[in-house]
C-alpha cells in the first residue's frame, strides 16, 4: 500500500476510496453540488491513505468542500517531500504555527496543514494573473519555511528568500518561471551578495530578464553545471549585461551546459546592436553544449571568434547559433573559416551557425582535415545568394565533414548540395562493402 500510494496526481484517487462517492469521482458528467462531505469514518478512510502519499501534483481545485469535516490541525499529508501546485493554491499549503492566524481571516477556506520543513521538492508554477506584490510575499514566505529543499521551481521570489536558499546546503536544482509581464520589481536596498554553494542546475524564464540579471550580478554559483535563461525579449545592453555576469560567477571550471534564448520578434529594436557574448563565454574550459536562440538583438560571431570558441572548448558537442532573423545578421564565419575550427573541436556532434557563402574559399583539390565526429550540420547561409556550383560544394563538404550526408538549412539554398552529398555518401557506401 505505500508503494501504491507514493505518488498520485490531485485528490480523486483519495475521494475514489469512498464508495459513496464512486459516481462522483469515476463517471463522467456527475456534478458535485448536493454531495454531502465526508463522514467522520469516511475522513479517517481519507488520512489513511493521503498519510502515506509522498509526493502529490495538483493541477485544479477539485472537491475541497468534501473533506472540510478532516479537523483544521491535522496533518493531511504528514510524509509529503515533494510537492507540486499552481500559485492560487498557496494558502492550501502551510506549516501550523500559520494555520491558526489564517483560518482566522479566511474560515470557509480549506487549508491542508503541511509540515513544510521536511519537502525536498517543490513546484509553484504560475497559472493565470495575479495579485504580483501579495503572491510575491505569499510565495516567499512558503518557501522560507522550507529547509531541506532539493529542488525548487517557482515564480520570482524577494531578496530575503533569495538569501534563504543560498544558505540551504541541500538545495542543488532551482527553476524561476514568471511567465507574466508585470514581473515583480526586486529592492535595490536589500540587495547583497550570494554564494549558492551546491546548486548545480539554474534556469530562468521570464518575460522581462532585468530582475534575474541583477540576481546574477550578485551571486556565484562555484557547482554549477548547467544553465538555462528564456527570456521574452532582451535589449542589447540587456543581453551583454547577462553574458558578463554570467562569465563572472565561479562556474568557469564546472559550467557544461548553457542555453540562452530571447524569441520574441514583436519587440524589434531597428538597427539594435548585434551582441557578441562567444568572448564572454570563453572560461567555460568544460562546456559541452552551447544553444544561442536570437531574434534581436542578433549576434555577431566571425572567423576568430569561433576558432577562439573552439580551442577554448576542447569538449564541446553541441554549438547551436541560432539566428532566428538570420536575414540580418552580422556573420562572417566563411567555409574556409568553419573547417579550420572544426579541426580544434574532434568531439563536435551537432552544428548550427549562419555562414556567408558569398565567396566559397575552401580549394576543392586541397587535402582535406577529415571530422569524423560531426553527424547534424545546419548552415543558415546569410549572404542569401545562389550556390554557384552545388556539386563542387557538396564534394568539399564530403571530404571533410564524411559522417555527414544532408545538410540542413531553412528554404531550398541546399536541396541540389543535398543531392550530391546523398549520391556522394551511397557511392562511398558501396565502395567500404565492396573492399571489405
Amino acid at each position: 500500500m505505500d508503494l501504491l500510494w507514493t505518488e498520485i496526481h490531485g485528490l480523486e484517487p483519495l475521494l475514489g476510496c469512498v464508495a459513496r462517492l464512486h459516481p462522483l469521482i469515476y463517471r463522467m458528467g456527475t456534478r458535485a453540488e448536493g454531495v454531502e462531505p465526508l463522514s467522520a469514518h469516511e475522513a479517517r478512510q481519507f488520512l489513511r491513505h493521503s498519510s502515506r502519499i509522498l509526493t502529490l501534483n495538483i493541477s485544479e481545485r477539485t472537491h475541497l468542500q468534501l473533506i472540510s469535516v478532516i479537523p483544521a490541525n491535522v496533518y493531511v499529508f504528514p510524509r509529503l517531500r515533494s510537492l507540486s501546485l499552481p500559485t492560487p493554491f498557496l494558502n492550501l499549503f502551510l506549516p501550523l504555527t500559520l494555520h491558526q492566524r489564517l483560518l482566522n481571516i479566511d474560515k470557509g477556506q480549506r487549508i491542508f496543514v503541511t509540515p513544510c520543513s521536511a519537502l525536498e521538492h517543490l513546484d509553484i508554477h504560475p497559472d493565470g494573473y495575479y495579485d504580483i506584490a501579495s503572491r510575491l510575499s505569499l510565495l516567499s514566505d512558503r518557501i522560507r519555511r522550507c529547509t531541506r529543499l532539493v529542488t525548487l521551481s517557482c515564480p520570482m521570489l524577494n531578496w530575503e528568500t533569495w538569501k534563504h536558499l543560498s544558505c540551504l546546503p541541500t538545495l542543488l536544482e532551482l527553476e524561476i518561471d514568471q511567465a507574466y509581464d508585470d514581473t515583480p520589481s526586486l529592492s535595490k536596498r536589500d540587495i547583497v551578495n550570494l554564494s549558492f554553494l551546491n546548486i548545480t542546475s539554474l534556469s530562468f524564464r521570464v518575460a522581462d530578464g532585468a530582475e534575474i540579471i541583477t540576481v546574477i550580478q550578485h551571486s556565484q554559483f562555484p557547482s554549477l553545471k548547467k544553465f538555462k535563461f528564456a527570456a521574452h525579449f532582451l535589449y542589447s545592453e540587456e543581453a551583454e549585461q547577462l553574458f558578463h555576469a554570467l562569465s563572472c560567477c565561479k562556474a568557469c571550471q564546472t559550467l557544461e551546459e548553457i542555453k540562452i534564448c530571447s524569441p520574441d520578434e514583436d519587440n524589434l529594436v531597428p538597427d539594435s546592436e548585434p551582441v557578441t557574448p562567444v568572448p564572454h563565454l570563453l572560461c567555460f574550459t568544460q562546456l559541452r553544449t552551447l544553444q544561442l536562440w536570437f531574434y534581436n538583438p542578433c549576434i555577431y560571431l566571425d572567423n576568430d571568434i569561433l576558432s577562439q570558441a573552439m580551442s577554448s572548448w576542447p569538449h564541446i558537442r553541441t554549438l547551436d547559433i541560432n539566428y532566428l532573423d538570420d536575414h540580418h545578421s552580422p556573420s562572417g564565419v566563411s567555409l574556409h573559416g568553419l573547417f579550420a575550427a572544426l579541426s580544434l573541436c574532434p568531439q563536435l556532434h551537432t552544428l548550427r551557425i549562419p555562414i556567408n557563402l558569398a565567396t566559397i574559399n575552401v580549394d576543392p583539390h586541397a587535402e582535406p582535415i577529415q571530422h569524423t565526429s560531426l553527424r547534424s550540420l545546419e548552415l543558415l547561409d546569410i549572404s542569401q545568394s545562389q550556390i554557384a556550383d552545388a556539386e563542387a560544394l557538396a564534394r568539399i563538404i564530403s571530404a571533410w565533414l564524411p559522417c555527414v550526408d544532408k545538410v540542413e538549412s531553412i528554404g531550398s539554398t541546399w536541396d541540389e548540395v543535398n543531392k550530391h552529398l546523398k549520391s556522394s555518401t551511397v557511392a562511398t557506401a558501396l565502395y567500404i562493402a565492396g573492399a571489405s
